[in-house]
């Protein structure tokens, strides 16, 4: 393991349609109680236990991690600690105008903004919130003068619903200097209505933005990348494309998750985790919370994309807010 993934929080003020859809996640669902919520010492203490076992990149996630009070005080304790060579975020960008300063000076290293549409009606349609797109646009910008430089963006592509974005999102992109990641629909969870005729391949998004600005296939940086690596042949810039469906990469896959209530999951699509958090407030050592870690991963067998069918659908997974996708 490599990259530890950390959900703060499982609390979103967007409702997305493929990950928290609102019929399913209305004004009545149950989030986490504050009281069942990994406290930062407790999050510090795990990330130093996980970096002894080989992680050495954290990302922060959610639901919205910026929701989470005083983030900055977190990423403030995990980019000191040694072995670790960077903290990075995840978020929809709504809060970022306001937050973006402090987590720079708190040592967040980059930052990952989702952008799946560029048309105002159809960002509030995707994203099923009143956050306006302005809103977003105006986080970026505090980010870059906040002194974030290598910022991506990421889509997530459904036929039939935002496939119009992706040549406006490609050239927004490539003028402002973001690196643009298009993700395949996945079924993470089981509530976001996954069906896969409604994945729009890699390699079609991939023929249509080359035909527009001719690009080159690059090799990746590193074996575990999950991520195709392309960049356009005029120099300006670069874009990635996770093909996790149509291209499932699970035997290079080096990414383990902690949900915002203690548990590990060695898959994204995994049922069920291993409950850190009972441990952690009863006393176990670092050495025990260790060995439970270690023997968790030794044993993974988790190769889900590349089991994937329209059957597989139904199988029971852990929803993707829950453990930070």
């Amino acid at each position: 393991m490599k990259a530890l993934r950390i959900s703060v929080t499982d609390r979103c003020n967007f409702r997305c349609t493929y990950c928290m859809p609102r019929d399913q996640f209305g004004e009545g669902f149950n989030f986490l109680d504050r009281a069942e919520i990994l406290h930062f010492e407790e999050i510090v203490r795990l990330v130093r236990i996980f970096i002894g076992l080989g992680v050495v990149k954290v990302r922060l996630t959610g639901g919205e991690p910026l929701l989470r009070r005083g983030l900055p005080d977190l990423v403030a304790l995990l980019a000191p600690l040694p072995g670790l060579r960077e903290v990075t975020l995840t978020t929809n960008g709504s809060l970022l105008a306001g937050l973006a300063a402090p987590l720079k000076q708190a040592g967040l290293g980059r930052l990952t903004v989702s952008l799946d549409s560029l048309d105002p009606l159809r960002f509030q349609q995707v994203n099923d919130t009143p956050v306006s797109l302005d809103q977003v646009l105006a986080g970026l910008d505090a980010a870059r003068a906040a002194g974030f430089r290598a910022t991506k963006l990421n889509c997530v592509l459904r036929r039939g619903v935002n496939e119009a974005d992706i040549l406006p999102l490609a050239a927004f992109a490539r003028d402002q200097g973001y690196t643009l990641r298009f993700i395949e629909f996945m079924d993470v969870g089981t509530l976001n209505g996954w069906r896969l005729d409604s994945v729009v391949p890699a390699a079609e998004v991939a023929g249509l933005i080359g035909r527009q600005w001719p690009m080159e296939r690059m090799d990746k940086p590193s074996p575990d990348c999950v991520a195709q690596h392309w960049r356009y042949r005029d120099g300006r810039g670069e874009l990635g494309l996770i093909a996790s469906v149509t291209e499932p990469f699970c035997r290079g896959c080096d990414r383990i998750r902690l949900s915002a209530d203690g548990a590990v999951y060695t898959c994204l699509f995994a049922a069920e985790g291993l409950k850190l958090k009972s441990f952690l407030r009863t006393g176990a050592s670092d050495d025990e919370i260790a060995a439970l870690l270690a023997a968790r991963w030794k044993r993974r067998d988790d190769h889900y994309s590349e089991l994937r069918t329209s059957r597989t659908a139904a199988l029971p997974r852990a929803e993707m807010f829950h453990l930070g996708g």
